[in-house]
């Protein structure tokens, strides 16, 4: 499903943290945003899921109108994994799980048949059948975050966003949860961190400063010594690693 995303203008207070941004996402495409901390990533895809309001632009998915549609209806076409997911009361993994089918459920419908097969499938894409019975907060930061994943998968979602999900993990988390993803085959918007992440799993990238896009292509396209240095203010030089064939980056020189 295709994302348009156009014009979005988001206001707090005085300051105008998102300035005319608009962002596209093809069918099936896996899309980053990458930028310096408080550049309004986060921001941007808030207003794009209904977080917050933005004070003008639209967002389409489709042929939903998101911003003018009930959550629940959203819900049952986009899913977002955050990067913080703490909670004040305890659940098992596969109750956590099943929250995910809440969307496509009538007020007080009980958990049919079909919804544990969906469940079922997510436990065993995120790797997590072993961790149906535990307890949601006796779980690591990166055990967590998969059984996030995993609730988003039962949604069935046809786009996916991701605010920057592998920030506070370890290495072998970060390539967990974004490979899981892109074996789904469905439409992508994340926000990113790492740059050489990016490179590895985005089709296209958007770059931006200062709550605007300030450039916006392929990776390779993108992701320049000029623009680098523009968001980060830090002097790199790229290059194509000979193992991985891919984009690779030197700071400091």
């Amino acid at each position: 499903m295709e994302l348009t995303a156009k014009e979005l203008h988001v206001r707090m207070g005085k300051k105008e943290i998102i300035k005319n941004a608009s962002v596209f996402v093809k069918n099936k495409q896996f899309v980053g945003l990458i930028g310096p901390n408080g550049c309004g990533k986060s921001t941007l895809l808030k207003s794009i899921y209904k977080s917050l309001t933005p004070q003008s632009g639209s967002v389409f998915l489709g042929d939903l109108n998101v911003l003018k549609s009930s959550e629940k209806k959203v819900s049952q076409h986009l899913g977002v994994v955050g990067q913080f997911n703490e909670m004040s009361f305890d659940l098992t993994v596969e109750q956590m799980v099943l929250l995910g089918r809440t969307p496509h459920k009538k007020l007080l419908e009980s958990d049919q048949a079909d919804d544990y097969e969906i469940v079922e499938e997510a436990l065993r894409r995120t790797r997590l059948q072993d961790y149906r019975t535990r307890s949601y907060l006796s779980l690591s930061g990166g055990e967590k975050q998969r059984v996030i994943l995993a609730r988003t998968i039962v949604q069935q979602p046809q786009l996916m966003i991701l605010d920057e999900p592998t920030n506070h993990l370890d290495i072998r988390y970060q390539f967990e949860i974004l490979s899981c993803v892109k074996q789904l085959g469905i439409s992508v918007l994340a926000a990113l961190h790492d740059l050489e992440l990016a490179v590895m799993y985005c089709d296209y990238l958007y770059a931006v400063k200062d709550g605007e896009i300030y450039a916006h292509g392929r990776p390779e396209e993108v992701l320049t010594p000029e623009t680098v240095e523009a968001l980060y203010q830090i002097k790199c030089q790229t290059y194509i690693n000979p193992v991985t064939k891919r984009l690779g980056f030197a700071y400091g020189v």
